[in-house]
């Protein structure tokens, strides 16, 4: 056993996120309440369980949500952007960029709402691949992504990313009064190549069909990548 971890060469800490560019599918627009709060607040509208596992809401109101919108929409960390899916032009999603550390070349994923029209489409991976691509090409080294260990959705999604699971922080926080064990999953940069390479694959159009059906799903794809398998999947 070796008494040091292994030399980083040429080491130099990477910037703090601003803005992120768009692909195929989707846009990524730093969260403002006058332009996403209403369009957000429709597609959130009818399923309360998406704010289950999240610190805030649900929100009543277009004028609730873009009350809280208007507080976090300009801070550095979280950094929110909304997700705007190019062939509607309408929002469908939140996602934010948190425990943003560049002196350990460490960033976080999370914050993550999804509108049930574009879960699991190509228009919400892209835009996670989006800043998971941004992250690496930044120069960090270790993306992270964290969630309610009940939350099996969330756990699902991590490992279809490419995510690898480490392990359950115990008795980590208190979220609307009940206990949170953490799930901690994480992608490093020497995944990230073979990683990219499956998101690109995935996300080709020639990869869907007429009627929107995929050929490779994208779970398939990861697993040849990510280790560190979830014990509940």
């Amino acid at each position: 056993m070796t008494r040091f971890g292994a030399p980083v060469p040429d080491w130099s800490a990477p910037p703090h996120p601003s803005d992120l560019s768009g692909g195929r599918y989707a846009l990524l627009e730093r969260l403002s309440a006058d332009r996403h709060a209403a369009d957000l607040h429709r597609a959130f509208s009818g399923d309360d369980t998406l704010w289950d596992y999240l610190p805030y809401g649900p929100f009543a109101s277009t004028a609730a949500y873009h009350h809280w919108v208007r507080g976090v929409e300009g801070a550095a960390d979280p950094l929110f952007f909304a997700i705007r899916a190019r062939d509607t032009g309408h929002c469908g999603g939140v996602a934010s960029f948190l425990r943003i550390a560049p002196e350990a070349g460490s960033i976080e994923i999370g914050h993550i709402c999804l509108a049930p029209a574009i879960q699991r489409s190509p228009v919400a991976t892209e835009a996670l691949f989006l800043m998971m691509q941004w992250a690496f090409d930044a120069g960090y080294r270790r993306c992270e992504w964290k969630c309610d260990a009940l939350n099996l959705p969330s756990r699902r999604a991590a490992q279809r990313l490419g995510f690898s699971y480490e392990g359950t922080f115990r008795q980590a926080a208190v979220v609307k009064g009940r206990n949170r064990d953490t799930a901690w999953f994480s992608v490093i940069d020497t995944e990230w190549a073979a990683l990219r390479e499956a998101f690109t694959l995935w996300l080709a159009p020639r990869n869907f069909g007429a009627d929107g059906r995929q050929a490779e799903r994208l779970s398939d794809l990861t697993s040849l990548v990510r280790g560190g398998t979830d014990p509940l999947l």
